[in-house]
């Protein structure tokens, strides 16, 4: 990691790169200075992401990991010395690396630890099958040891509208707690087991921001959002060491994606012990923004809170590559059935008409407006989880209640998700300089967005969601992001769905394809957009002198290939600061390459458009209903 890439296999000699041809793109060059480069690639689909001169040919960097150059290689060889290091793109795309405004690594490693259902769509019988395996491979943890099964679909029980309940947990051969675990963070299923051990019943009321599903008052076993902490709690967690392993694991697969810079969009304290440890020995090399999350029994408190966040920040302060200055804070739940927490503006629907449920609204405007006014104060950004138009106009209308008290403060206050947003609400953002952060491997046609939403939503709303060309064309400057581990980490999908709005996981037709982005608008809103979401657009984003050599070498030119190929693009070497953080010539980089693209190719074998079960075989270390023992996490 922190080596040059002088031991590329792929490195041409020094004499070597005279012979090469330049590309005939475009023959403007940005030059920071006189000075000699310590790399330079060439051959490549150079995509700066500036509006002119947007691809080049060559770029070149220096010692200190700064862009000095780029253009064609007859103007960036003026560059090249003695020690220069030759990297031939082979004609693939170089860009500024991909970088994530809304994920949890953290959470992705720690999920690593389990056995995963990987949102596999399956019926009652077929899961209590693959339940009843991983008991028997764990028999030793009888009578009372937990079995946490990670990535479970809580919209994947078959007949369609079957819904989570402890009865069907509770028929198995244990008398072992059970907990299955959510892909989309909101849901989790438990049997009696694990409700007797937290105290869960009748008398127990729903905590703030959660709801105890119940039937006749009775616990069903699935908890939602805030109410699964009253039952996770006790699941033991990893060692501290397998932990620290997990994470790094996850930094690896980010990295091996092209991702040179994220937003953790769920941080506490213990994650920043971990940040500090992970940095002291040089565990993960991109560029974190921690957004510490704020609970909405804190946000009430607005002073505290910024007293809090900053005491956190100038604690961990000093840590290499990790800026703080960011809190997340949830608007809502999630949208689709059977959770149905989004928060809206008209109710969900129950038999084609509308009901009495809304969703859950957990922070108001006027809440948020008081938090965001003492957070905007003093520089902060704040960072809203919103997924229903009742959400997003409330976290709106608090960002507007700071504006109009603070003024305009730059700070680019963000929301995240925005699977609904009223029309009227569109021009808001860029009014107001808020950022949507949109994760657009998300909008495609599949059991998410129609078997568990079209009948609750109708199809008015139905067809404008994740409304990213309406927001575009409203002048809002556009971020992107993976939320993994909710939905698999594989960026390049991301990419195409925004584009074509069908991507790997599309099932029959485009969904609402009128809300697609151009190519060049997404390779953006995934690299300077994000960029200027984190604060970071003097810096990185984008390919000019000056800033820093945060990118990527990717197999193939994705600026020139057809769309449908863009998720088939893999990166082969990843910096960041000019030093290369995933190769994929390495025995290692060839390892983690494979794990990803396994890992997220299987996804399209679900009808769910996430991870299949089914398809995941040893070679990944997660398996299908077979022995796995590597135990469970808080």
């Amino acid at each position: 990691m922190n080596s040059h890439v002088s031991r590329r296999t792929f490195l041409a000699g020094a004499g070597a790169a005279g012979a090469v041809v330049a590309a005939p793109f475009v023959s403007g060059t940005a030059i920071a200075s006189n000075s000699t480069a310590a790399t330079i690639i060439y051959n490549g689909r150079v995509f700066t992401g500036r509006r002119k001169d947007s691809v080049q040919s060559a770029v070149a960097i220096d010692a200190a990991g700064q862009i000095i150059a780029t253009g064609t290689w007859a103007s960036v060889v003026r560059h090249k010395g003695r020690s220069t290091q030759l990297i031939d793109a082979q004609g693939g795309t170089v860009m500024a690396g991909l970088q994530d405004g809304h994920c949890h690594p953290m959470y992705a490693g720690l999920r690593s630890l389990s056995p995963s259902l990987d949102d596999a769509v399956l019926t009652v019988p077929q899961l209590q099958d693959i339940l009843t395996s991983l008991l028997q491979a764990s028999i030793d943890k009888e009578p009372d040891g937990w079995l946490v099964v990670e990535s479970w679909n809580p919209v994947g029980l078959l007949p369609d509208g079957t819904v989570a309940d402890k009865k069907y947990l509770d028929t198995l051969a244990t008398s072992r707690p059970i907990a299955l675990r959510g892909s989309d963070g909101h849901n989790t299923w438990v049997n009696s087991r694990a409700l007797q051990i937290a105290g869960v019943d009748s008398n127990t009321p729903d905590p703030v921001g959660g709801i105890i599903v119940r039937d006749g008052g009775e616990p069903t076993g699935l908890l939602k959002d805030s109410a699964q902490d009253l039952v996770t709690q006790f699941i033991p967690g990893p060692t501290w060491d397998e932990m620290l392993n997990s994470f790094e694991w996850a930094f690896d697969q980010l990295a091996a994606g092209g991702v040179t810079s994220l937003l953790d969009a769920w941080v506490e304290p213990w994650q920043l012990g971990a940040y500090a440890e992970l940095s002291a020995a040089d565990r993960f090399p991109q560029r974190i923004t921690p957004a510490l999350l704020i609970s909405a029994g804190r946000a009430a408190d607005p002073q505290a809170a910024l007293e809090w966040a900053q005491r956190k920040a100038k604690h961990y302060a000093g840590i290499p590559r990790l800026n703080f200055g960011s809190v997340k804070i949830f608007m809502d739940g999630v949208i689709e059935y059977p959770a149905q927490t989004a928060a809206l503006l008209k109710p969900y629907l129950v038999d084609g008409q509308p009901g009495d449920n809304y969703g859950e609204l957990y922070v108001d405007g006027t809440t948020l407006g008081a938090m965001t006014t003492a957070f905007d104060g003093a520089g902060w950004q704040v960072h809203a989880h919103a997924i229903g138009d009742a959400a997003v106009r409330a976290a709106l209308d608090g960002y507007e209640i700071a504006i109009n008290h603070n003024g305009q403060r730059g700070n680019r206050h963000t929301i995240a998700h925005l699977q609904l947003v009223h029309p009227h609400d569109y021009p808001r953002f860029a009014k107001l300089d808020v950022i949507p952060d949109m994760q657009l491997q998300w909008a495609t046609r599949n059991v998410w967005t129609m078997e568990a939403l079209l009948p609750y939503i109708g199809p008015e709303r139905h067809a404008r969601m994740y409304p990213a060309r309406s927001l575009l064309d409203a002048g809002a400057a556009l971020a992107g992001g993976s939320d993994w581990p909710v939905d698999p980490l594989y960026p390049w999908n991301q990419v195409q769905s925004a584009i074509d709005r069908f991507g790997l996981y599309g099932e029959g037709s485009p969904l609402n394809p009128d809300q697609g982005i151009s190519r060049v608008q997404s390779l953006r809103m995934h690299s300077s957009g994000t960029a200027y979401q984190l604060h970071q657009e003097d810096s990185t984003g984008t390919l000019e002198a000056g800033k820093q050599a945060d990118l990527v070498i990717l197999d193939r030119d994705i600026t020139t290939c057809d769309v449908s190929e863009i998720h088939e693009a893999s990166p082969q070497l990843t910096m960041v600061g000019g030093l290369a953080v995933f190769d994929a010539s390495t025995a290692k980089g060839k390892a983690t390459a494979r794990r990803s693209e396994l890992l997220a190719k299987s996804a399209a074998v679900t009808g769910a458009g996430r991870l299949s079960h089914g398809a995941l075989g040893s070679e990944l270390g997660r398996h299908s209903g077979c022995p796995c023992t590597s135990g469970s996490h808080r």
